[in-house]
């Protein structure tokens, strides 16, 4: 099985502090993973002064300010940008962000980011698919709040505008923070599989790691997931994402699903349980005393540990045979015992 990309989504959980964004990619260098992914816009050309937060960002972000206000309080500086490749550089993880206008997208591919993370919001934006196509080499693509039908549609936008078909990746998500479990629908995943014929990957926005994980087992080439230094912190994504110990266990398990998944998927004795096959399995032995010549009796043997005696698979050739010499109880019977 090849290696599971890991993007840990700092996005905007640094609060707009660049010691906090520098302490995330520590977390982040820590637990091991690939990316640590930020998120590159201005808010001015994001959202209007007059659109609605988000329940979620409501829920989890306790001042009354607008979207706006919000999302410009939460923007990194091209500066800090810098800061954060470098910092990242030093701590030998990957950096990562996502533009979400052109000007961004400009920015991120003009500093030497060349994997395109394109958020669920932008999955129905024509004229930004196709800036990523034209710039990106390779790219990965998240379709939270998208019918598969959408997903065709922005999937061939990118292919034609030059993305090749086996560096796109399309990540199964669900834009809700958190997700509930029964709104996962993990097995959406293997739709857009066997309908696109592309790779496939995982965005979670559900509490815990145990969804990730199962999407690895599933096959997930890559796994996308929000972390934090701390759930109870102010800002709009930190409830739904993993503090630091969290995020260590979900690349620790991915990692160990991994190795579970190499296997050749024949069914056989591995070699390091090979050593406890007699011991675990069990044989035929005498139960009763049997005298020589006597005939074995089903009353006259038993089955017991170890298992480096006649198979108990053979109590039907055993039984109805002469013995060849005396039998004391608890003998483990063997093919020379029998005429």
């Amino acid at each position: 099985m090849s290696r599971t990309l890991i993007i840990a989504e700092a996005g905007v959980n640094h609060n707009g502090d660049i010691r906090l964004a520098k302490k995330l990619i520590d977390v982040a260098a820590k637990a091991g993973v690939d990316y640590v992914k930020f998120q590159t816009f201005k808010a001015s050309k994001l959202v209007t002064k007059k659109a609605k937060r988000a329940e979620y960002q409501d829920t989890n972000t306790k001042n009354n300010d607008s979207q706006f206000e919000m999302l410009k309080k939460l923007e990194l500086s091209q500066e800090d940008h810098f800061h954060l490749i470098e910092y990242c550089k030093n701590k030998n993880v990957e950096f990562l962000s996502t533009g979400f206008d052109f000007d961004s997208v400009d920015f991120l591919y003009e500093i030497g980011v060349r994997l395109a993370k394109i958020p669920s919001g932008e999955i129905t934006n024509l004229p930004y698919l196709r800036k990523i196509a034209d710039l990106f080499p390779e790219v990965i693509l998240s379709t939270g709040m998208a019918d598969i039908k959408e997903i065709k549609d922005a999937v061939e936008v990118l292919l034609k505008g030059g993305v090749e078909r086996e560096k796109l990746t399309v990540l199964h998500c669900n834009t809700e923070y958190p997700t509930p479990m029964s709104d996962v629908n993990l097995k959406a995943m293997l739709h857009i599989k066997k309908e696109l014929g592309v790779n496939v990957g995982y965005s979670d926005h559900t509490l815990g790691v145990e969804v990730p994980i199962a999407a690895v087992a599933l096959g997930a080439k890559v796994i996308e997931k929000h972390f934090t230094l701390d759930r109870n912190m102010e800002g709009p994504d930190h409830k739904a994402s993993l503090e630091p110990d969290e995020l260590k266990l979900m690349v620790n398990s991915i990692r160990n699903i991994e190795k579970a998944l190499e296997g050749s998927g024949i069914k056989e004795p591995s070699n390091s349980e090979l050593k406890n096959k007699e011991i675990a399995r069990k044989s035929i032995h005498v139960k009763s005393t049997i005298k020589k010549n006597e005939l074995i009796t089903e009353d006259a043997i038993t089955v017991l540990r170890p298992g480096d005696g006649i198979s108990p698979m053979e109590w039907d050739k055993v039984i109805g045979k002469k013995v060849s010499k005396d039998l004391e109880p608890f003998h483990k019977l063997t093919w020379e015992d029998v005429l």
